[in-house]
């Protein structure tokens, strides 16, 4: 067996490979990280090569001396399903979570994401406020969000409301809503940490004029997260494209009996009337 074939690296791949099919990551855009759980770094340990230790840029103690598989800064989401070796990496924090090394990948040279204190301020947020079950943070290029961010208001409750109107289950899938973070420069600490007070209620964040970032359990939910808000922004895109109001849309109440349905709590300041 390779590193590449076990399960949970398979799975980072498809994953990269999925956002890459959707149109999400031109070039070198994007980024993808997975928590690592024990039994597959001893799973993998053999092939591990660890090098010099580096600075992360921020400190992340909740996370000392965990592994996390992550895409390579400038690298393409393209080339990760044929070339993992030289597009992805694994990389170990240290006992202060201050520093990484890389311990596989990067065949060719280079370093983890550009935004790893991003992706590694939020790991820390959603392992404390979900007792470890989240794992998979994911920045993609959604190209309807996007186109978003420079008509409606930036808004956590603008968002929130119009993409729950345009998909039913948006609710369902979401029902916490969705943050925006104004535009910042990408990669910074600020932010980050912008990012990471959002993902204490959320988890799904807009950059303005960039993307989205989406937290979730594993491959499969992170995913289908970032794809069911992207597909409304897709179809309020159309709407909008049609006619600037809409002659008909679900109203409060109807949310209210959604959820009593489906058995989640939407909270009700996004419930306001329009």
């Amino acid at each position: 067996m390779e590193f590449w074939e076990a399960g949970f690296v398979k799975g980072f791949m498809r994953m990269a490979n999925d956002g890459w099919e959707q149109g999400w990551h031109e070039r070198n855009g994007g980024n993808l990280s997975y928590r690592v759980k024990s039994e597959e770094v001893d799973e993998v340990r053999k092939y591990l090569e660890p090098r010099e230790w580096q600075p992360i840029g921020t400190s992340v103690p909740g996370l000392a001396g965990e592994y996390f598989l992550v895409t390579g800064s400038g690298k393409f989401f393209r080339n990760v399903i044929t070339c993992p070796a030289e597009s992805i990496c694994m990389i170990e924090l240290d006992d202060k979570g201050e520093n990484y090394r890389i311990v596989w990948g990067m065949k060719d040279g280079g370093r983890p994401t550009s935004e790893l204190p991003s992706h590694l301020m939020n790991h820390e947020v959603k392992k404390n406020k979900t007792d470890g079950r989240y794992r998979v943070i994911y920045h993609a290029h959604t190209t309807n969000v996007i186109a978003l961010t420079f008509v409606l208001p930036l808004e956590d409750q603008v968002f929130t409301r119009e993409l729950w109107e345009m998909a039913t289950e948006c609710p369902v899938v979401f029902p916490e809503g969705i943050g925006v973070v104004p535009w910042m420069v990408p990669g910074g600490r600020e932010i980050a940490v912008e990012t990471s007070r959002l993902m204490e209620k959320y988890d799904l964040a807009i950059w303005a004029h960039h993307g989205m970032f989406a937290a979730g359990e594993d491959f499969d939910l992170t995913f289908g997260l970032m794809h069911t808000a992207e597909k409304s922004a897709e179809i309020l895109v159309k709407v909008l494209s049609m006619q600037q109001t809409k002659a008909q849309t679900i109203q409060p109440d109807q949310f209210r009996e959604l959820a009593k349905d489906f058995k989640v709590t939407l909270p009700e300041k996004f419930l306001y009337e329009k």
